[in-house]
Parts: structure tokens; sequence; C-alpha cells
């Protein structure tokens, strides 16, 4: 890397899973859009057709004259090219395809089980974590070969397990995971305040906040906005507005299939005193099953959505027709913010900006002290040059900290099935989850575990053959 006039050039990024069709093209324009910053980024992807569409419809943005941030993108063939000599490693990742997501989503309704996501909590996040731990292994091996001093930006999903994983196989890696959930609730806090104070012109980075807990069950103990103290603001605009929720579009949210009116965020606030800093689609999932997700009537009362993978696999249609178009010309990627923070964390990793935010990483520093230091904690961090220091969050009170735990347990559990094909302990990480353990026993959680592992096997290490053989072997039987 060459540094001169607040600029870095010659950044090596190599980017795994670079044949992404959206994330990736959000990437490329906020990249496109910082003069700071310019250089290499190499895609490496198992569908390397994907890649290479990428190069393409990369290189065609970074030589039009509103890209500041100049940047080359090549197809690498192998792990080893794709990281030898990386600054920066980014890691974005669909375990499997959708037809395996929709095992992980849809089976356990069969039981009474729904899931609103299914990539984090539950029998789907857990499920997605068994496939994805193995890719993981042997991502963190090569990482370690190619490229140890790099810093690894994950932003897969289950994002604390993956994160666990690279530090379970290489503890001196310096990784960390970005999610842009919390970002979500700054933003409803700030219409909260401009609807309920009459003003204008909150940004959201100004709403300073301390979060603590884990991805996706992550939660705001402070949370204020030039001295105003928001929990009163919020807690005001709760009471009047219980029912209704918070839609700021409401044309937006009858269309989308990701979009939420905040309610459980309310109640979770009402229930225990803290701001629930998530998405309400993902935040349901950790809780018992016979609350919000108890079925689809109670789903449609608490004004969120399942998102059916049957909507995925149409959306992935129009992406692959959009990446289409963007290769042949006949369409060009918009240059406007993404909103998330990668870009401006690769800066204050280069010592260009100093910025506190929001990231997953192994408890070590005790950023949460009533949680074990193996656990995998979201809290805000301060980065600097070639730095990462977290900030002592606090403890989590009681009552939320007992909401968390369970799933903390099932993270080294699932992490132990994966590394061992244990059956055994993935049946033991089901039965202690909260939506798993509100709708069966443990003869069902068998039953609907053996028949996910079967019905997913094609993207799972050799390992677990034993359990579909054993389901074979009893078919044949009867």
């Amino acid at each position: 890397m060459k540094y001169e006039d607040h600029k870095v050039s010659d950044i090596k990024i190599a980017y795994i899973g670079g044949g992404s069709r959206g994330w990736a093209w959000r990437l490329m324009a906020d990249l496109a859009m910082e003069k700071a910053l310019s250089g290499t980024i190499s895609l490496y992807d198992i569908d390397e057709h994907a890649a290479r569409q990428n190069e393409i419809i990369g290189n065609r943005l970074s030589n039009r004259p509103d890209s500041v941030g100049k940047w080359v993108y090549q197809t690498a063939g192998s792990l080893k090219e794709c990281l030898t000599g990386a600054d920066f490693v980014i890691i974005s990742i669909l375990p499997g395809t959708f037809d395996e997501m929709a095992v992980d989503v849809h089976e356990p309704e069969k039981y009474g089980i729904y899931q609103s996501v299914g990539d984090t909590a539950g029998p789907g996040g857990m499920m997605r974590a068994l496939r994805t731990i193995p890719m993981y292994v042997t991502i963190a091996n090569a990482i370690k070969e190619y490229s140890p001093k790099a810093w690894v930006i994950n932003y897969t999903n289950p994002m604390s397990l993956c994160v666990k994983t690279l530090y379970e196989v290489f503890p001196e890696i310096k990784a960390f995971g970005c999610c842009h959930e919390v970002f979500g609730t700054q933003k409803v806090l700030k219409g909260i305040l401009e609807d309920s104070l009459h003003m204008d012109g909150v940004t959201r980075e100004k709403i300073h906040i301390n979060v603590l807990g884990i991805n996706h069950f992550t939660w705001l103990s402070e949370a204020s906005y030039e001295g105003i103290d928001l929990f009163p603001v919020y807690r005001n605009y709760i009471e009047e507005n219980f029912n209704k929720g918070y839609i700021k579009d409401e044309q937006h949210w009858m269309n989308s299939s990701f979009t939420c009116a905040h309610r459980v965020k309310f109640d979770l606030f009402m229930r225990y005193g803290l701001i629930a800093a998530a998405g309400d689609r993902h935040l349901v999932e950790f809780m018992p099953g016979d609350e919000y997700l108890k079925d689809e009537k109670t789903v449609e009362a608490w004004k969120f959505k399942l998102t059916s993978v049957d909507w995925r696999k149409e959306d992935l249609q129009k992406r692959l027709q959009k990446s289409k178009r963007l290769v042949a010309g006949e369409e060009e990627i918009e240059l406007k913010p993404s909103g998330e923070e990668g870009v401006l964390l690769l800066k204050g990793l280069l010592g260009l900006e100093r910025v506190i935010s929001n990231v997953n990483i192994p408890n070590t520093y005790k950023q949460i002290p009533n949680l074990s230091e193996r656990a995998v904690v979201e809290t805000n961090a301060v980065f600097s040059r070639d730095h990462i220091h977290p900030l002592i969050a606090g403890e989590i009170p009681d009552d939320v900290l007992a909401l968390i735990k369970p799933h903390v347990e099932n993270h080294e559990t699932i992490l132990k099935a994966a590394l061992t094909c244990d059956f055994e302990l993935a049946k033991k990480a089901f039965c202690n989850d909260p939506l798993v353990k509100a709708k069966c026993g443990e003869k069902e959680v068998e039953e609907l575990l053996r028949d996910m592992i079967r019905k997913t096997a094609k993207y799972l290490p050799d390992g677990w053959d034993y359990v579909t053989k054993k389901e074979d072997a009893l078919c044949f039987s009867l």
C-alpha cells in the first residue's frame, strides 16, 4: 500500500463470494464514491462465471468519469490466488442454494415452527450453521496460510458463528463481523425524534448509542441526540402509537417482504426497558416460539412478515437478469451510498479516519462482563490505524441476559456439532432453542433434525452420511 496526500493506493481486497448479485454491487458503488482509496479487488467464487461477470461490471463502473475511487477488478481461480498479498478480506457467501434455505425455513413449519428469516437462530439458523462452519474452516486455514496479517470482514450469516469459527481455527486472525441492523434502529429513533419533537435534519450518525448483545439480538442501553435522552422520547411515542407501530412509508411497507412496523421492538422495550436494536423479523426468532411466531395470525397482528424462500428465488431471477444487463452495458450501477459502513471501517483501519461503530468480535476484552470471553458479542468499538479497540458496553440486565444465554450456549454446541458431525450435539442445540422447545418434544426434534440433514446433505460434509444412511436403512426396513 502507498500513503500520500490523505489517500491510500495499491490496496488489495480479497472478496470471497465475489460473484454476489446484489451486495457486491453496493460495495462497488461505495468504493467508486470514495476518492481516498484505490487498488485491486480479487473476486473469488465457487461460481467462477458469476465472479467474471462482476469483474466486467466492476471495471466498467471504475472506468466511468463519475467514479472517483479507481479499482481494478480481477477474477481469482483459487483461494490462494485471491488471498495472496491481500490487505483486507471480505467474506460474503451463501452456504448452499435457496433450495437448502427452503428446507431451513419451511421444513420446521410441519411442526408449527415459523421463521421470518431463518439465517441466524431457530432451526433454520442452526442448519445453515452446520453447512457454513465447514466452509469457514477452509477459509480460515487459507487466510492463515496466504494472508495472515490481513483484516477480515465478515458479512455472512449466521454472523456470530461465522466469526467464532474464524477465531476457533486461527486464533490470531484479525476478523470482525459487520451488520447494518443497528443502523436501522438508529433510523427509527431518528424518525421518532423528528416526529415527536418536530425536528428536521436529524442524522443517524449523530444518534449516539451504547450497543450490547449478540448479532441480530442486539440492545441499546443508551441513546441520545445532541444532549437529548431518547429513552423518554421513545417511551412516549410507544405509549401513543403502540398499536399502529412506526411506519415511515406505508406503500413501501405494504410491498416489501423485509419491512416491519417495529411493534415487536416497542413491546420488548415495555417489557425489558432496553431498545431492541434489530429488525423485528430477526428479533422474534430469538424469542420463545409461542410468542411472536406462534402462528401466521399472530405474525400479522405484530405487523412483520415471514419472508418465503419462493420470494427469494423470484428476487434472484430478477438480479440475474440485472447482472446480464450490467455486463452488456444496458444498465449502469447507480452511484448512491448503500448505508453500509464497510468502506468507512476500511478508512479507519488505514488510519484515514477514527471511527466508532458496532462490531461483532469475541468477548475477549469482557466488553460484556457477564458473558463468556468465548462468546462473540456485538458492541461498539473504535477503529484506528491497524487496530480495533472494543468499548466496554457493561453488563446485560438479568432478564435480558436470560433471553440471550440459550443462544450463546447454542453457539458453542452447534460449533462443536459442525466440527465433529455429531448428531446428538446438534439435537441438544435444537432442544435448547426457544423457538423449537416451545413447539416440539425430543422425539419431534429428532425427526425434524434428521429430515433437515437428509434434505440438505448435498452441502454438508461427508461426516453426516451416517445420519442419512440410518434414515435410508430405516425406510428400507419399513
